[in-house]
């Protein structure tokens, strides 16, 4: 690792940002930042080699190592996961719409404008209007010092968040990388790409995949610009069963995504079959409730909840499989506190940061967390409780990326605030508590594009190339610094050019509040006993799995398929199970090896097709083909 790939790293990501910005919340080409691989990190990986082959007929010293591509790829991937769909692009919407679309009808100025932090938000409608209208600039005085305060504070927040989540995978790092050794499929494809041993490019299997990957794009690219031309219908597709009781599934999705089935390929068997399985198993519910009527519990079989309550479960019974190696950790701090070595500890020389500081960095950043709740309104408790299921649920969400490789991980509406809600009810939780967590509804809206599994998976692709941990650890510090800098002004910055369109991102929150805090409601008993059921089930699923060498149902699915992602994916994973398993059943593990080439290249030929209609997109303002989701 040297200082021109972290370099390369930092003039890359406000290029990157201003791409994912334009193409997922302005021109709506594509959504690369709610899938567990980066269609625009790959890319930019694929730019950087095709560079390197041109600097390699100027001198061989000039070329960069894989080393290097793969600390650009990871610094990319974090600073995209704060530019994306489920953080920036979820923030700057709402920081200025509870003032600009107040009215007499919906009462927002009586019901919260006077909880709402003022060094949090945007206020004055001179400069709000341009923000909404378009046809303007950011970089005038007015809308440069309006705007200042907010996005300093908020970035301040989001790096401090991700040094606490860096810090976290300091501490699981040994143990979920080295000890277990966890599988993380989604790194294989930059792995194999930066792999100059490899020779994936040139691997026939390979090509054949990325051929019909790229030419279903192609094709179905040149039939949106042509429609006389035919397509081939990959994406999904929604159908309706109108008799009753089948129409209480609602709607049945089927969908073909070539790259979903080249990533499918190399999650484990039990987990892409419990997929499919429960997805059709909560469908099966919804037909069952339907049959027998709602009656008093109209929202069941309550999937939300369960799924809230089985991310949960996963992250403790992570922790309680770990238990020996926390314990460690915790020894390594109190011999070092103590200055007695009254156990012996994990050598830790060689982790990213030493662990007690580590721990250190955890504690501080909490406390910083705190003081920032604090000020703006928010009583100590309840901010420590929020953030404490929070970080819970993206550890899960991580220990799932790193153990499975699902390609989605949404948990939609489920975070902490509406657990909280949930078992106390909003009338317990006074309105400074409930206004800070509509702010937060960028970090518990959604969990698709979250930083924390890119950061471990960052640490497995050290150890698998021996990149120096340290040296990368102060790498993606930096990345989020930045990230969180840049993501916020491309937002920005596009708006003031092309106008914020005003959707769900900006409203969501506000209209939520405003619904807690007119119902003033009471703890929701239902929702809260399905929330505890989702957990006691996913607990006894992971009993089972790791009693039962024969069980097929894996507890991480039991909380994914409920997720609007799967939704799309389901029937993705379905084919390419079904083909995992015909060639691991019938032509062993030698010629499963041989062929995973073909998917990677499934993989690759969507996401440079793909990606390329997003980017012509992007540069020429025109609406192009979009291949995902």
């Amino acid at each position: 690792m040297t200082f021109r790939s972290i370099f390369i790293g930092l003039i890359l990501i406000p290029l990157n940002s201003y791409w994912i910005v334009m193409m997922e919340l302005i021109h709506n080409s594509g959504r690369s930042t709610i899938i567990s691989i980066f269609f625009t990190s790959i890319l930019t990986i694929l730019f950087l080699l095709f560079l390197n082959l041109c600097l390699r007929r100027l001198s061989v010293t000039l070329v960069l190592t894989q080393q290097e591509l793969l600390v650009v790829y990871i610094m990319v991937n974090i600073s995209s996961g704060i530019a994306g769909h489920d953080m920036m692009q979820i923030l700057v919407p709402y920081l200025g719409h509870a003032f600009q679309f107040a009215t007499p009808e919906n009462e927002w100025k009586e019901l919260f404008w006077h909880q709402i932090p003022p060094w949090l938000t945007v206020n004055d409608k001179q400069i709000l209007k341009g923000y909404y209208q378009g046809d303007s600039s950011l970089y005038t005085k007015l809308h440069l010092l309006g705007w200042l305060a907010p996005i300093l504070w908020w970035s301040l927040f989001t790096s401090v968040l991700l040094l606490v989540t860096l810090c976290l995978n300091v501490v699981i790092r040994q143990q979920w990388v080295e000890t277990e050794r966890l599988s993380y499929p989604t790194i294989q494809l930059p792995l194999e790409m930066t792999n100059p041993k490899t020779d994936l490019f040139t691997k026939q299997l390979f090509l054949i995949g990325f051929s019909i990957g790229a030419l279903v794009d192609l094709l179905n690219g040149l039939s949106f610009i042509f429609p006389d031309l035919p397509s081939l219908s990959v994406k999904v597709h929604h159908y309706q069963v109108a008799s009753k009781p089948w129409n209480g599934m609602g709607s049945f999705p089927l969908s073909f995504y070539p790259f979903v089935i080249g990533m499918g390929f190399f999650i484990p068997l039990d987990l892409s079959f419990s997929c499919w399985f429960l997805f059709l198993f909560w469908k099966m519910l919804m037909v069952v409730n339907s049959a027998f009527g709602r009656g008093i519990l109209s929202k069941f079989p309550y999937i939300k909840e369960q799924a809230s309550g089985g991310y949960l479960a996963l992250c403790i019974v992570a922790i309680w499989l770990s238990r020996r190696h926390l314990q460690s950790v915790w020894y390594s701090l109190t011999n070092t506190l103590t200055g007695v070595k009254k156990h012996s500890v994990l050598d830790d020389i060689e982790e990213p940061v030493r662990y007690r500081t580590a721990i250190l960095g955890i504690i501080s950043g909490i406390i910083m967390i705190l003081v920032f709740c604090y000020q703006a309104g928010m009583s100590v408790s309840v901010a420590l409780t929020f953030f404490a299921i929070y970080f819970v649920i993206v550890t899960a969400v991580t220990r799932m990326r790193a153990e499975l490789g699902t390609p989605v991980h949404d948990l939609h509406y489920s975070g902490p605030d509406q657990i909280l809600v949930r078992f106390l009810g909003s009338r317990r939780l006074r309105i400074g508590n409930l206004t800070m967590f509509s702010l937060f509804w960028f970090i518990t809206r959604a969990y698709r594009s979250h930083p924390m599994p890119h950061q471990l998976e960052g640490f497995k692709m050290a150890e698998r190339t021996e990149i120096n941990n340290k040296k990368l650890f102060g790498a993606m510090v930096l990345a989020a610094v930045v990230g969180s800098l840049v993501g916020g002004w491309a937002v920005l910055s596009t708006s003031y050019h092309h106008g914020m369109r005003v959707h769900s991102f900006g409203r969501e929150p506000w209209e939520r509040l405003s619904r807690w805090l007119v119902t003033n409601s009471e703890t929701d008993f239902p929702e809260s006993v399905f929330t505890l059921i989702g957990f006691t089930l996913t607990v006894l699923l992971s009993i089972m799995r790791l009693r039962f060498v024969w069980w097929p149902l894996h507890p991480a699915a039991f909380a994914i398929t409920t997720s609007w992602g799967m939704k799309l994916v389901w029937s993705c994973l379905l084919i390419s199970w079904l083909a995992k398993l015909i060639i691991l059943r019938y032509c062993g593990l030698k010629v499963y090896r041989k062929i995973t080439p073909f998917f990677l290249g499934l993989i690759m030929g969507e996401f440079l097709v793909g990606g390329g209609w997003t980017l012509a997109s992007v540069i020429t303002g025109l609406d192009t083909y979009r291949f995902w989701p």
